[in-house]
């Protein structure tokens, strides 16, 4: 088994989201990308809420306040889609519909 050694972790700089996709600049230089439908509150969320985001510590995660998305740099880099549970995505876009009326 390769076990991959990082001389160090790479940090979020800046995020736009766009085109059904999430592009996060790392502070290396490397521009990452992945689909939008792996986040499904992201992909829900107005354009608005889509830019409002606020990197964690030094950047090794990004939140969307307001659509409680949380998403580890390390996480993108591995190709980790939302962990979270079709019930639990449900819920909470049936309260988004009820908190809109």
């Amino acid at each position: 088994m390769v076990t991959l050694k990082l001389e160090r972790a790479p940090l979020a700089a800046s995020v736009e989201v766009s085109n059904g996709q999430i592009h996060v600049a790392l502070d290396d230089g490397r521009m990452l990308s992945v689909p939008l439908d792996w986040y499904p509150r992201l992909a829900h969320a107005t354009e608005t809420e889509q830019k409002h985001w606020l990197v964690f510590g030094s950047g090794y995660a990004i939140e969307w306040p307001d659509v409680d998305e949380h998403i580890s740099v390390e996480g993108l880099l591995a190709g980790r889609r939302s962990g979270e549970c079709e019930a639990s995505f449900k819920r909470w876009l049936q309260a988004r519909k009820e908190s809109a009326t």
